[in-house]
């Protein structure tokens, strides 16, 4: 490689890195398009009202406590596990719904009713959904578990 073109690819590498850091110090907030008016951001592990679900994200997978919904209302705990920075977005016929940016080690809740039908869970930060970080659950069939179910739908991993 030549010199021009080394320092072209690290310009471009500084370039990208202080568009990271300016989108992340922008926060995640919510997208403002969401139905139910039922969404929460709160830091931490807390409790909220309805079912509860944890939704463990790590680079770049999710993985649910449950596959099972019934329509109602639930308190998605996501914990980011990975190294990159995440977020919980949840969309359907109950609308859209996200979080906030997580960076690693960091936990929010997200409180979101939802309607029968099929919805997307994914992290919509910096193309993670196509690297694989997104699942399907489908609202409505069998009831709702009160314990801890930890399947997960096959995305590639």
């Amino acid at each position: 490689m030549t010199i021009p073109h080394i320092r072209h690819r690290v310009l471009l590498g500084v370039a990208a890195g202080g568009l990271t850091a300016v989108l992340a110090a922008c926060g995640g907030g919510g997208n403002g398009s969401s139905s139910s008016g039922n969404s929460s951001n709160s830091t931490g592990t807390g409790t909220g009202p309805g079912t509860q679900v944890t939704a463990e994200m790590t680079d770049f997978h999710i993985k649910l406590s449950t596959q099972k919904f019934q329509p109602g209302e639930y308190t998605f705990t996501a914990k980011n596990m990975g190294g990159h920075t995440h977020a919980l977005e949840i969309e359907g016929p109950g609308g859209e719904n996200r979080s906030k940016n997580m960076e690693p080690g960091q936990s929010t809740t997200l409180t979101v009713k939802l309607k029968s039908g099929s919805y997307e869970v994914y992290c919509p930060v910096d193309g993670h959904k196509d690297l694989g970080m997104k699942t399907e659950i489908t609202v409505g069939g069998a009831p709702a578990p009160s314990g801890n179910d930890n399947t997960s739908p096959s995305n590639g991993y």
